[in-house]
């Protein structure tokens, strides 16, 4: 298994099972879940079917354990946080997949803070960020703060596109207020219900369709990514450090 231990799955993991020994369960579950996407990335790399039956199986191991993890924090509210780390090419990262679970009934209104959402397909992204909110919650009030294009025709296109998603969301009696600031470097969402969602990336981490014609054109769970790192905590987790 010296293949595990060059890509670093043999140590996440066994400092996973080190903590979870002692107890230290929120510590742990990170560990369980960097090393199981990297074994996940080794099982797709290697060609060798009797690895990929072994890998597979410790997979489904050390996955239940990690499930079984999550039970246990989010019933004791301590699962107060979570790293998600997107590898280059990754596929399977949809708005929904990433952070569709802090999505509530709780969720009224929602803080987007993304200083480029200024051309056709980020401002797409953020229409597909309003759709899952739409879908998943009991949505009032949107807020976006964002960068503005230096281009005066760019600038007013960007404005129409937004102003478009403003009449579209108040026919559903949602309200979109747009602020504009060129000072903006924060990338976050913040929702009402206690979550903030850091995106190192944004929103605008999918790379582009190969056409408008092929798989991930539409299915963002299906489009490949650039490398990001998606922080999420609850402002509990903040009071307490």
């Amino acid at each position: 298994m010296s293949i595990l231990q060059e890509s670093g799955v043999v140590m996440l993991l066994q400092r996973a099972v080190e903590l979870d020994n002692l107890g230290k369960y929120k510590e742990a579950l990170p560990c369980y879940e960097n090393g199981l996407e990297l074994m996940l990335k080794v099982m797709k790399d290697t060609s060798d079917e009797s690895m990929k039956i072994s890998l597979r199986e410790k997979f489904e191991q050390y996955m239940g354990r990690a499930e079984l993890l999550k039970k246990l924090l989010k019933k004791d509210n301590n699962y107060q946080s979570e790293v998600i780390q997107i590898q280059c090419d990754s596929t399977g990262h949809s708005y929904e997949q990433v952070f569709g679970r802090y999505l509530d009934e709780r969720v009224t209104e929602v803080e987007v803070i993304d200083p480029y959402i200024r051309s056709n397909h980020q401002v797409a992204n953020f229409v597909r960020l309003c759709e899952l909110l739409v879908k998943s919650t009991q949505i009032k009030r949107i807020s976006l703060t964002t960068g503005k294009e230096l281009d005066q025709g760019a600038a007013h296109a960007q404005m129409i596109k937004l102003s478009e998603l403003k009449e579209s969301l108040l026919r559903r009696n949602i309200k979109l207020d747009v602020e504009y600031s060129q000072t903006l470097h924060d990338r976050e969402i913040r929702l009402n219900n206690g979550w903030t969602i850091k995106i190192g990336r944004g929103l605008d981490y999918f790379k582009a369709a190969e056409s408008k014609f092929s798989i991930g054109m539409y299915d963002m769970n299906l489009r490949t990514c650039h490398e990001t790192t998606v922080n999420i905590f609850h402002v509990n987790s903040v009071a307490k450090t």
